[in-house]
């Protein structure tokens, strides 16, 4: 029979966190274990596709150019560099972080099953029901970020970090460990922000932000977002207004979910004021 969570003591929630994140850690080694041994798949299809000039968002580029009557002018003919290991243990350890990351990634619906189990119970019936779709939502959400920082982030900073020159007398040679790394941080940083609408509910739930508050503070995010965009993505115009846009646009869907939840807030806090 399960304890009831508010007689646990402090040491009793620590005992329970410490076994979810035991099993959210068990599921990110056993998704790590199979990508670690599909490396060729891992490495040669997903990892070093946008290195390759037939790279689907390269493509999209080439025919929006040439739709737009700018000719070939987005359109990309070579990848004027080469990645290199030089360290001894460089290949295997890109290997081992590399499917440790794709295991958090598809066990990320899991991890965040483990987290509303133990959350859950300190909330009321009610709301409760009100996030079942907390889960589902959340996954998909960071699977879109994850979807949009591989597909448009990281081949836009590829391509510009890749053909960018100070000299002719300098060859641009990227280290692996570098390379994974500007992936991995563009990847995990986009589906971590895609999760805005999921913090703003909790949020406006317990108080903390209102709709006013991110109505009245708009120009502020903008500017934030457009610092953000020029952080990620390299520095032109047209790579941070391809990113700005679909961020801008998660801010209002955030703008509109905390509305949403404010007024069923107030609307539950009316009907208890009639009933009393």
């Amino acid at each position: 029979m399960d304890k009831n969570p508010n007689e646990m003591s402090f040491l009793d929630h620590l005992e329970e966190l410490r076994w979810h994140l035991i099993r959210s850690c068990l599921a990110i080694l056993i998704f790590a274990s199979v990508a670690f041994i599909c490396k060729d798949f891992i490495f040669d299809t997903i990892i070093f596709g946008p290195k390759k000039i037939d790279f689907p968002t390269y493509k999209w580029f080439c025919h929006l150019s040439e739709s737009f009557g700018q000719g070939d002018s987005f359109c990309i003919s070579e990848m004027p560099f080469r990645i290199q290991s030089r360290t001894v243990a460089g290949q295997f350890s890109a290997h081992l972080w590399t499917s440790i990351l794709a295991g958090f990634i598809i066990a990320f619906p899991y991890v965040m099953f483990e987290f509303w189990k133990f959350v859950s119970p300190g909330l009321h019936k009610n709301e409760r029901k009100n996030a079942r779709g907390f889960i589902f939502i959340s996954s998909i959400l960071f699977f879109i970020g994850v979807i949009f920082g591989y597909y448009v982030v990281t081949p836009l900073s590829i391509n510009f970090l890749g053909n960018y020159t100070v000299s002719g007398e300098v060859f641009n040679d990227f280290d692996l460990s570098s390379y994974i790394g500007l992936l991995r941080a563009s990847v995990l940083a986009s589906g971590l922000i895609f999760e805005l609408p999921i913090l703003i509910y909790f949020l406006t739930k317990v108080g903390i932000i209102t709709p006013k508050f991110l109505s009245r503070n708009r120009k502020f995010a903008l500017v934030i977002v457009l610092s953000l965009s020029a952080i990620i993505t390299p520095p032109d115009i047209v790579s941070q207004i391809i990113v700005s846009i679909p961020l801008l646009i998660l801010y209002e869907v955030s703008i509109f979910i905390s509305k949403f939840t404010h007024q069923k807030i107030e609307n539950e806090v009316q009907q208890n004021s009639s009933v009393k």
